[in-house]
């Protein structure tokens, strides 16, 4: 295939979950409720934890910080795949590819580095109660988010960057529902072996030290429940940590399924399902699993739906 020159590619086609018109219908009603219920789920959070001054601590900043995340990561893929199923149309403008891309890893990498500061919040709750309050004071709760907000920002910048430097072909389809980084690089002419390692590099950097700061902060919470004498004590120890380690185990679980499953055996079909899962039904399951769990939430909750009612 002939080379275009990047200023000419105009647009991408996003080839989404299924080609089948029948699917179509049936895809827009699902993934309209779930990011319905994402969107409204965590801004529940948000506004629970805004107006019940009990929450006003590290954590319920920490976690209405994340469902501000979790808003955005949804909101970058899930409303452009419905348009397009609406308009029977499977076009992303190139610079609309790059800004979803962008977006996506911006919110993406936020949502891995807040996990990181949870589990070092939980960390200093736990194994340093008595010193909680002065180590996790206001001023070092908000450098924290603003360190990972801005983590995240230069992240996005370095993918959006390298991707802009690339070449591609006439054949401009992506077998995904959103732009991906690894996509585009499938569609580009260009010799794109330093790029692939430059994305597996700056996921070693921007996923490996969270998580490594996720086993350390919870071997050390293990350790310390361990020595509590009592059952009862252990229980109510780790139920302070249990919803943060769900959603880890199902953000990391996922996300580094799809990346090592395609670098071993790619498929793009397999991929764009596996997406799904961290990039809606995550994000629409936060909520519930802090919720559910959380009897200060679930009483901020009530006390919200008591005053609309």
């Amino acid at each position: 295939m002939e080379p275009q020159n990047l200023t000419s590619v105009s647009e991408f086609l996003l080839l989404g979950l299924s080609d089948d018109p029948e699917l179509q219908p049936l895809l827009f009603g699902l993934f309209l409720t779930m990011y319905l219920v994402t969107v409204l789920g965590n801004l529940l959070i948000i506004l629970a934890v805004s107006s019940d001054s009990h929450l006003h601590t590290p954590m319920y900043f920490f976690l209405s910080n994340l469902s501000l995340a979790d808003i955005g990561f949804s909101t970058t893929t899930v409303p452009k795949m419905l348009v397009n199923i609406q308009t029977h149309s499977k076009s992303i403008t190139y610079a609309g590819c790059l800004t979803q891309m962008s977006f996506y890893f911006l919110f993406g990498c936020l949502d891995n580095l807040l996990l990181a500061v949870m589990a070092y919040d939980r960390f200093v709750a736990i194994c340093h109660p008595l010193n909680y309050p002065i180590i996790m004071n206001p001023r070092l709760c908000g450098l924290l988010v603003l360190v990972s907000f801005f983590s995240s920002l230069l992240e996005s910048q370095i993918h959006c960057l390298m991707v802009s430097q690339l070449t591609f072909c006439t054949d401009v389809e992506i077998h995904h529902f959103f732009c991906d980084a690894p996509q585009l690089l499938h569609l580009a002419c260009s010799y794109t072996s330093i790029n692939t390692i430059l994305i597996y590099f700056i996921g070693a950097i921007f996923g490996g030290i969270p998580l490594s700061g996720i086993l350390c902060s919870y071997t050390r919470i293990a350790s310390s429940i361990l020595r509590v004498p009592t059952t009862g004590g252990k229980f109510k120890a780790f139920s302070t940590c249990g919803s943060h380690l769900s959603v880890v185990c199902l953000f990391y679980g996922t996300g580094l399924g799809v990346y090592l499953g395609s670098s071993i055996s790619p498929s793009p079909g397999k991929d764009a399902v596996a997406s799904v899962v961290y990039t809606v039904i995550i994000p629409m399951l936060n909520p519930f699993i802090y919720s559910l769990r959380n009897r200060d939430i679930k009483r901020a909750l009530w006390g919200i739906i008591s005053i609309t009612a």
